[in-house]
């Protein structure tokens, strides 16, 4: 079973396909699957044209696996890879020309 143990909106900055994004939908993603549990820092641009548009696209998605291993949940290393969230993501942006405005967050946090 696949969880964004945490997502939030930003507003970014990059072009993909041709077409400017202007927000980014940053997550820490479990998934559980026969025994096993996977983490993954993933970032998704999207255009954000105005402030109703939250109309994420995939052409634009980067994911990164942080753990995989033999068990369930956890919550202290859940906030482990939340620690180090935002140098991951930076990361990702950074090698696809891309980047995400921390400071400027576009909805509050969610936490699954």
């Amino acid at each position: 079973m696949e969880v964004n143990v945490y997502e939030q909106y930003f507003r970014a900055e990059g072009s993909f396909s041709g077409v400017q994004r202007n927000g980014a939908l940053v997550m820490l993603i479990s998934d559980s699957e026969a025994g096993f549990i996977t983490y993954k820092a993933a970032v998704t641009f999207f255009p954000h044209k105005d402030e109703e548009d939250y109309a994420v696209s995939y052409d634009a998605f980067f994911e990164k696996e942080l753990y995989q291993v033999k068990g369930r949940r956890s919550k202290k290393k859940e906030e482990e890879y939340l620690e180090h969230l935002h140098e991951v993501i930076d990361e990702m942006a950074k090698e696809n020309n891309a980047r995400v405005i921390w400071d400027e967050p576009l909805r509050e946090e969610r936490r699954g």
